[in-house]
């Protein structure tokens, strides 16, 4: 049973990865992009909730989406482990995510980081930003998400080198090739709890 988390910086093929694991591995890909999307879609009271900060061009605070990850990591599907990607963000998350596992006798058996050099990214992302005609993919813009990521996500690899779970793995190559790093990277800290 795998309950993971797929960190890596913007660019670095989270996304991608998320979806090619979750297959191999037969657990859902958890993003909280799609869980605010199912909820404001379906208006449930979260949903409506996040909405209001959505529309107002604020972030959506961590306890609304706390109690969306919760929800969605109680679904029959995730029982049997998962693959978050994009959530937890902060620590406060990191430690609401640790406690809700806890009440259910459960911890991560591993958070992978997808690692990828800076200026590969910006390749990367500027030729996506072109074939699909995204104007806000900039190279300013592009490193400016990566010095984001770095700032935010450091304290949430310190906490996680603690419990024992991170694993690096570089992420660049085919997909399937980094795929392939994934699975072996994680196949000693797969559990069957």
């Amino acid at each position: 049973m795998m309950r993971m988390l797929l960190m890596g910086p913007p660019g670095a093929g989270k996304g991608t990865q998320a979806k090619v694991l979750a297959q191999r591995l037969g657990i859902p890909a958890i993003s909280t992009g799609d869980i605010f999307r199912a909820n404001m879609a379906e208006e449930t009271d979260l949903g409506l909730e996040a909405k209001r900060y959505v529309d107002a061009g604020e972030y959506v605070p961590d306890d609304v989406t706390n109690r969306m990850v919760r929800a969605r990591l109680a679904e029959p599907d995730a029982a049997k482990g998962f693959l978050l990607d994009g959530y937890p963000r902060t620590v406060a998350q990191v430690e609401n995510l640790d406690e809700f596992l806890a009440e259910t006798g459960k911890a991560l058996n591993a958070v992978v980081v997808i690692k990828a050099d800076p200026d590969e990214i910006v390749r990367r992302l500027l030729k996506r930003a072109e074939v699909e005609g995204r104007s806000d993919d900039t190279e300013e813009v592009i490193r400016r998400r990566q010095e984001v990521y770095s700032e935010q996500t450091a304290p949430l690899l310190e906490v996680y080198a603690d419990h024992g779970v991170l694993v690096e793995v570089n992420g660049v190559g085919d997909v399937e090739d980094v795929s392939e790093r994934v699975l072996k990277a994680i196949a000693p800290l797969e559990t069957e709890q």
